[in-house]
């Protein structure tokens, strides 16, 4: 594996519960790193070589904001790109925005605002315009990025992190849950590959404050608790991973196909269906679809 990215889930909590969530994100989660643990990520990320960027993400990274601020500082101090992707609801007014951003002038290269019509009504996004000023003024490169209606039929385009300006929704964690039933649906054979994740040759990976090392949201390679990155990252066999293993044989589909999963007919995209399936799947593998905040549990 050559991992580019760490990106940290600082906490599964969140101020907002909305509908697309990948990590079913809501004030009632548990799970947020400690500057300990943040120490010994940045510590063995440094130990694998090939990581350059570090992700702070949650939930809500600022709802921890003393862990968010020394952890940007301590990655940025050993030489690593940062990045931050926040839902701006601390952009009050803009000398709080600014007091807010301060700290991070000079330290984060990419950071990301979530703003759409899940996080704040359609006629109210003064507080992603906010952000904007204030990151300008500090000069903070800032993207935004938006989540279309689950109508939307324009399919995403790209691998891995959402990129900036508006993306359709991927249907899983909350999503495939809430939204599904409003998206157009298609038969499950179609869904023959993983359109969304390179999980033969990830170049990122999601940690957790339990441990978990994801290589999608909710399927982990390992747990960090138990074993270094290094070795996680050496030891990963993608063909023969419980899940990866089906994924890249033939997609969602060949999950079904592989552990003679009942299923439904139609869904709205390989997420829906991969998400389903490994819903049916978490008592076989518990370790490897994991954790609970991940699956809503």
């Amino acid at each position: 594996m050559n991992i580019n990215g760490l990106h940290l889930l600082l906490t599964y909590q969140c101020n907002f519960a909305c509908d697309h969530c990948f990590v079913w994100g809501s004030p009632d989660q548990c799970g947020t790193m400690t500057l300990e643990q943040i120490a010994e990520i940045l510590r063995q990320a440094r130990g694998v070589g090939t990581v350059e960027w570090i992700y702070f993400e949650g939930g809500e990274p600022f709802l921890y904001y003393a862990a968010l601020q020394r952890g940007v500082a301590m990655a940025a101090g050993a030489g690593f790109k940062v990045g931050i992707v926040s839902n701006a609801y601390w952009a009050t007014g803009l000398d709080d925005a600014l007091a807010c951003l301060a700290p991070f002038a000079g330290q984060v290269q990419d950071f990301s605002i979530s703003s759409d019509a899940y996080h704040w009504n359609d006629g109210d996004n003064r507080r992603t315009r906010t952000a904007q000023a204030a990151a300008k003024e500090l000069g903070i490169p800032l993207d935004v990025i938006s989540i279309a209606p689950p109508e939307a039929t324009h399919a995403a385009s790209v691998r891995g992190q959402i990129a900036p300006g508006e993306s359709a929704v991927v249907f899983r964690g909350r999503a495939a849950q809430r939204l599904a039933a409003r998206a157009d649906t298609h038969p499950w054979q179609q869904f023959t590959e993983c359109p969304f994740e390179d999980l033969r040759q990830p170049e990122r990976v999601h940690l957790d404050a339990l441990g978990n090392v994801h290589i999608c949201q909710g399927i982990t390679l390992g747990n960090l608790n138990e074993q270094p990155l290094a070795e996680l990252f050496g030891a990963y066999e993608p063909a023969t991973h419980p899940v990866t293993g089906p994924l890249l044989d033939g997609g969602p589909a060949e999950l079904l196909r592989r552990y003679d999963l009942p299923c439904e007919g139609h869904y709205c995209d390989a997420c829906h269906l991969c998400d389903t399936a490994r819903r049916a799947l978490r008592s076989r593998f518990p370790d490897v679809l994991a954790p609970d905040q991940m699956y809503g549990c």
